[in-house]
């Protein structure tokens, strides 16, 4: 099994959410983060005074999926997310080497 953590831009996430649903990818949790990276924020004025944002907000997703999802779900991800500008975000695969569902017991791919 592996997780796939993937920050992207927070209004590409309808779309990424939609694109995985047709591949079968339901379970997801989603948080909302703030960070930065080569974009390096941006300069905002207010009221005649400017303030450098360097912490700018993504989304997170973390998904766990058998290893023969991991390059679909992946191509998916990057698909839908691009816009082709700085700041599309990153995607993480990691290893997961057990998952327990915890009201039944199941385990591992079972658990999925």
């Amino acid at each position: 099994m592996k997780m796939i953590v993937a920050v992207i831009r927070p209004h590409r996430l309808q779309d990424v959410k939609a694109a995985l649903a047709e591949e079968g990818v339901l379970g997801m949790t989603v948080t909302d983060v703030r960070g930065c990276g080569r974009q390096k924020g941006h300069v905002e004025r207010y009221r005649g005074a400017e303030y450098t944002i360097d912490l700018l907000s993504k989304s997170r997703l973390e998904i766990v999926v058998d290893d023969a999802q991991e390059q679909t779900v992946t191509d998916t991800i990057a698909q839908h997310a691009r816009t082709g500008e700085i700041g599309d975000g990153k995607i993480f695969v990691l290893p997961v080497d057990r998952a327990v569902r915890i009201r039944t017991g199941d385990a591992d791919g079972e658990a999925l």
